[in-house]
């Protein structure tokens, strides 16, 4: 078992989320005597922030590590995430190539960090909208039970990449200025000014997209109840960061709205901000660039006897995805997982 400082690899460090994982690493002072970046070919060579350079992923360059954090898409996670951990890594993959593996911990922090006793040398990071969302359910499942969720999402366009975001800029100037708006992008319509009922993509045969299954199948694995119902849409809004959710909680034992506000004020990872009438309720604007799970309008479905309604916003790079990663990365360390393999 590997003991502080660790040499850790940041795979997909040239990302929008690679360079929050860099950032956090510094910021939160994880115990490092190393940090080796990794990108695609035509990064290798690059200097990134404090000298680090870019190195490629080759079976030499790979040995000698006791962490990496994943963030380069599924297709390198499936790759040279098992080649890591046979190397001697712990892996904590951003993608969604393991999140549903049944030998796979599915963790956050704040809800799960149990499930980390039983890493295989691979831990999966969930979805951004899954994350945020689950952090705030977690209070009111211990107290009462969830029987099914009714989810909106109102996702911003970085979770689709930099080329999302450079898009929606565009087009939005165009449309200003007057004009076409231009190119769709990585969209199947307009985004500038918009609102599409699809966020991701849909696989052949289903009508509901691979965000939306998401959202099912891991809040379910996270929680562990596959009994709970999930009903999810997911929208692309015209936001460049912060993922916003309107999610209806109908429970398994009665919950007042005012005992749900305490519950949650209590809760790790979440910041209450419920003052609707003065204008206090959480937004994407403010939940850019921080930490926390906001959450507000806590209130009581009328349309149901044992329902709650919650509007809920993160910074999906940060907690959404980056953050996430590197509390794992700070339980394994606390709880001495680090290089520990468990049957």
């Amino acid at each position: 078992m590997s003991t502080a400082p660790y040499r850790v690899a940041v795979v997909g460090a040239t990302g929008q989320v690679g360079g929050v994982l860099l950032e956090l690493l510094a910021e939160r002072e994880f115990p490092v005597s190393e940090i080796v970046p990794f990108a695609s070919e035509r990064s290798v060579g690059r200097v990134l922030g404090a000298g680090l350079v870019v190195q490629p992923l080759e079976a030499e360059t790979i040995q000698g590590f006791d962490l990496a954090l994943f963030s380069a898409g599924a297709g390198i996670s499936r790759e040279w995430a098992p080649r890591f951990a046979a190397a001697g890594a712990v892996v904590v993959d951003n993608s969604s190539a393991f999140r549903m593996d049944p030998s796979v911990p599915l963790v956050v922090s704040e809800v799960n960090p149990d499930d980390l006793g039983g890493h295989r040398g691979i831990v999966a990071n969930p979805n951004c909208s899954t994350m945020q969302m689950v952090v705030a359910l977690r209070p009111i499942q211990l107290a009462v039970g969830i029987e099914r969720l009714v989810v909106t999402t109102f996702q911003a366009v970085s979770g689709t990449g930099k080329n999302a975001v450079d898009t929606l800029l565009d087009q939005a100037r165009r449309v200003l200025a007057g004009e076409d708006a231009g190119d769709a992008g990585p969209y199947a319509h307009r985004i500038a000014f918009n609102a599409l009922p699809q966020a991701g993509a849909f696989p052949d045969g289903d009508d509901h997209t691979d965000e939306e299954r998401k959202l099912i199948n891991e809040t379910k694995k996270i929680l562990g109840d596959e009994t709970i119902r999930v009903s999810p849409t997911c929208v692309r809004v015209p936001v460049v960061n912060g993922h916003s959710e309107s999610v209806t909680v109908e429970t398994r034992a009665p919950l007042s709205a005012e005992d749900a506000r305490e519950l949650l004020r209590g809760a790790p990872g979440l910041v209450v901000v419920d003052d609707p009438a003065a204008g206090g309720y959480p937004m994407a604007v403010d939940a850019d660039g921080a930490d926390p799970v906001y959450v507000g309008r806590i209130r009581s479905d009328p349309g149901h006897p044992q329902a709650l309604s919650l509007w809920i916003v993160a910074d999906n790079l940060r907690k959404g995805a980056a953050l996430n990663a590197v509390q794992i990365a700070e339980v394994l360390h606390e709880r001495g997982l680090v290089g520990a393999r468990v049957a």
